[in-house]
């Protein structure tokens, strides 16, 4: 049987790495979880293990080339490396036994860098007796440089996972057991007919999601970045159009999605927002990234953009209806509602830009309280417009106006 060695996921923003080093060349014996190649990225370099045991049959990319995540690194077939399985079952720190079913495989955590040692357990996409495939996505890892999947090292049954969500392991710590070979063509306990999908009444039992004919993408099938920012904005994984290579969902995408339904719908009334902040724990990723920037703010000039804005069509809409917006409402039609309005809608757009973070969590607010700069007789002040989004272009007027009395 032959094996693919290809890129695996190796964070939120990377898509592509350089091969840097291989360890192994074409006919080297290999065994499972064995290194086989570096690969770099402009923010972490990565071994990647052998997903089977064997001989490296074929290299598809060489040291210097510019390879995509899930790209093919080379093949191995399986069968010709015993005696290396067996060493390095021998010195690893509990053999792995062979069961009445076949032999178990054990699931360590990867090298995820040079200055890399731990990772934080993320989300388990499989529990204790469900059938995995190899290469499928078990686990994924946080650290304080990337976010990645884990793959199954081979085909069968999660016989036992060993570190809990939330937990911190070490590299190289067993984290899982498969038993390989075991009902691996009958994921979930399929029945013996052959098939595998469960049926309707199985889905809305479990939670996950079918469809005619074919089963849709779930939140597991998704690499970590976009399966965040699903989670966090509520949206339905299967409704998410994939423009990434094989038509996987990007992290892009998912920020093009219909954004989350307390936010996307326009409520009349203050009750109808549900929670005003919403706080989620941030990653051990984003927390790094958060500090670094804050470490750069400190330390580094800031500088500001400045970008153009047609506002043409405003202007015209503006001269067609001030005086009748005037005659009806007692005040002026300016400019600053409209940047109100603007603002409330990007908001919502881009929920990430309406939060703030406090320790080690984010803070999404589901309110829009606006600031204006405001020319009095005392000077320059910014009042507040709350709830912006909840009132009218004349309410917003005026509010300014009586500010500026």
């Amino acid at each position: 049987m032959t094996t693919e060695i290809r890129v695996p996921t190796l964070g939120e923003s990377v898509t592509e790495a350089t091969i840097a080093k291989w360890m192994k060349k074409e006919g080297d014996a290999v065994a499972v979880d064995e290194p086989l190649v570096e690969l770099e990225t402009d923010k972490v370099s990565v071994e990647v293990p052998a997903p089977a045991a064997g001989v490296l049959a074929s290299i598809s990319a060489q040291e210097g080339d510019t390879v995509e995540v899930d790209a093919l690194l080379g093949a191995i077939e399986a069968g010709g490396a015993p005696a290396a399985k067996k060493e390095t079952k021998a010195a690893a720190p509990k053999k792995a036994e062979p069961s009445q079913d076949g032999e178990e495989i054990e699931v360590k955590v990867p090298a995820s860098g040079e200055s890399v040692t731990e990772a934080d357990i993320g989300e388990w996409f499989k529990k204790p007796g469900d059938a995995v495939e190899i290469d499928e996505p078990l686990v994924s890892l946080e650290t304080d440089k990337a976010a990645m999947d884990v793959p199954a090292p081979a085909s069968g049954v999660l016989k036992e996972v060993r570190a809990k969500e939330g937990d911190t392991v070490e590299v190289g710590t067993v984290i899982a057991i498969i038993v390989e070979g075991a009902g691996a063509a009958k994921p979930n306990g399929a029945a013996a007919n052959g098939v595998n999908d469960p049926s309707p009444r199985e889905v809305a039992a479990s939670g996950e999601s079918v469809m005619e004919g074919a089963r849709e993408r779930t939140s597991a099938e998704l690499s970590p970045a976009p399966r965040r920012v699903v989670a966090e904005r509520g949206l339905d994984p299967s409704a998410i159009e994939g423009t990434g290579k094989d038509g996987r969902v990007t992290k892009g995408d998912a920020l093009r999605a219909e954004a989350k339904p307390a936010q996307a719908k326009a409520p009349s009334a203050p009750r109808d927002l549900g929670p005003r902040e919403e706080r989620v724990k941030m990653s051990r990723l984003r927390q790094t990234i958060a500090r670094r920037l804050k470490e750069a703010q400190d330390t580094a000039a800031m500088l500001t953009t400045f970008n153009d804005v047609d506002m043409t069509a405003v202007m015209e809409l503006r001269s067609q209806y001030k005086d009748l917006f005037d005659k009806k409402h007692g005040i002026k039609l300016g400019f600053m509602s409209f940047f109100v309005k603007a603002c409330v809608h990007a908001l919502k757009e881009v929920p990430d830009v309406n939060a703030e973070i406090d320790g080690t969590d984010i803070i999404y607010k589901n309110h829009y309280d606006i600031g204006v700069a405001v020319g009095t007789d005392k000077g320059l002040v910014v009042p507040i417009i709350r709830d912006a989004d909840l009132k009218s272009m004349a309410e917003i007027e005026l509010e300014i106006a009586e500010y500026g009395r």
